[in-house]
């Protein structure tokens, strides 16, 4: 199948409040335009200075997420175009984009990583750190980022029940933050699921699934 087929399949199976992002790490400019021609704006990449190279080249009309961890050093490449940093896990970090997106006058849309996953590799923070976050004085100071959602990654594994129990955390601890409505926080989405879980992340309560290698193949790290 091709990646317009396979693309084309997936969003034919997606409920209308769902959003699909094209992961389009390690792809080259060639598969990411492919699936741009059908009409598909929404791309994801992980590192900041591959996005930044692609932006550069690529149609202005697409949609930007940075979907990977971000360092504090590197927000300033990406501050003037980049639509949704989806793996904020600190206060700091929430400081910084702060202060690149003034430097651009631009208020720039975040979601706070929290972590479901058992594992210790995966970046977040935990529900209470959160909502200390969004509560905070300082937080408030804070006038070109909005929080609009949450993000969260499931353990690595086979294990649906697991995974189904790390969904549903993020889920509820987006119904228990969603109360705190500020200038600068409304949350709405809630982005989990990639490949191998969308469906289940979906059933889950999901409104932004990342999904890469069901749509351009496998990838190659060579």
């Amino acid at each position: 199948m091709s990646i317009k087929e396979n693309l084309l399949n997936i969003k034919s199976t997606l409920p209308e409040h769902v959003t699909l992002v094209a992961v389009s790490k390690t792809k080259p400019v060639s598969d990411i335009m492919e699936v741009y021609h059908t009409g598909h704006k929404v791309f994801g990449e992980n590192k900041i200075q591959d996005m930044v190279e692609k932006y550069e080249i690529m149609p202005k009309d697409i949609e930007w997420h940075m979907i990977g961890h971000v360092q504090r050093n590197k927000v300033k490449y990406m501050a003037s175009f980049v639509s949704l940093i989806h793996g904020v896990d600190s206060f700091k970090l929430l400081e910084e984009i702060n202060r690149q997106a003034l430097k651009h006058n631009r208020v720039i849309d975040c979601l706070i990583q929290i972590k479901i996953a058992s594992e210790d590799s995966k970046f977040g923070i935990m529900p209470q750190v959160a909502k200390d976050i969004i509560q905070s004085r300082d937080f408030s100071d804070l006038k070109n980022i909005k929080i609009v959602g949450l993000m969260g990654m499931a353990t690595f594994t086979h294990d649906n029940r697991q995974v189904e129990k790390e969904f549903k955390l993020l889920k509820s601890t987006f119904e228990n933050l969603k109360t705190i409505k500020t200038e600068n926080c409304e949350l709405q989405t809630i982005s989990m699921g990639m490949s191998g879980d969308y469906k289940l992340a979906i059933e889950c309560g999901s409104t932004m699934i990342r999904i890469g290698s069901s749509i351009f193949g496998a990838r190659n790290y060579s």
